[in-house]
């Protein structure tokens, strides 16, 4: 069986686990980053000397980046999550670059401080530029919305709109006043709405 290793309070660990629930495949996930279990321990470094989670061990064979990751799965499983088609699977790979390039380093400051308590005093200046940065970004997945209609690529559900549901939960989840973002809310209204997302989308996991 698969094996997944990383703890679920990481954002990069759901993605891979929401689109192996997606996909139907079976997996048994182990808990490693901190605070839960350090990933800086020979065990673990011999598996990805970045210290990263997740990593996931397949009939031997490991793979880490969650973008990496979530490609494979869906070649391993044959999905058009990952479409075939060579445009349609390029868009995907845009959206889903772009999240992890463009988006998530928006909200290095504000997401630990506000969510997770560090720094446990935080900098209000530094909240604030984190979120007129984040929320620019923010804006460009709206205008993308607005435009499609729905889904991030092709007209309908992907790789790219789980790694973009899952950076909208914690946009959604963050304790501050943010703008209205009507497209954003209702994709990620969508996202709740599917059941394989149920898991990673809860209150318990920004």
């Amino acid at each position: 069986m698969l094996k997944v290793l990383g703890r679920i309070t990481s954002i990069n660990v759901r993605k891979v686990l929401w689109a192996a629930d997606e996909m139907g495949l079976g997996y048994a996930r182990e808990d490693w980053g901190k605070p839960i279990r350090d990933p800086n321990v020979p065990e673990f470094l011999a598996l990805n000397p970045n210290g990263q989670v997740p990593v996931v061990i397949d009939d031997g064979f490991v793979l880490w980046e969650s973008g990496a990751v979530l490609r494979y799965l869906a070649g391993r499983a044959g999905s058009d999550l990952w479409p075939q088609d060579l445009r349609e699977r390029a868009l995907v790979d845009q959206w889903l670059t772009w999240q992890a390039t463009e988006l998530n380093p928006s909200w290095g400051y504000i997401v630990p401080a506000l969510l997770r308590g560090d720094p446990a005093n935080p900098d209000p200046a530094r909240i604030a530029t984190a979120l007129t940065s984040w929320t620019k970004k923010m804006r460009i997945f709206e205008a993308r919305l607005a435009e499609t209609g729905g889904f991030v690529a092709n007209g309908r559900f992907s790789l790219a709109d789980i790694a973009l549901g899952l950076s909208t939960h914690r946009w959604m989840s963050v304790p501050v006043d943010k703008p209205a973002l009507p497209a954003v809310e209702a994709h990620y209204a969508m996202m709740k709405d599917r059941s394989a997302a149920a898991a990673h989308l809860g209150s318990g996991t920004p």
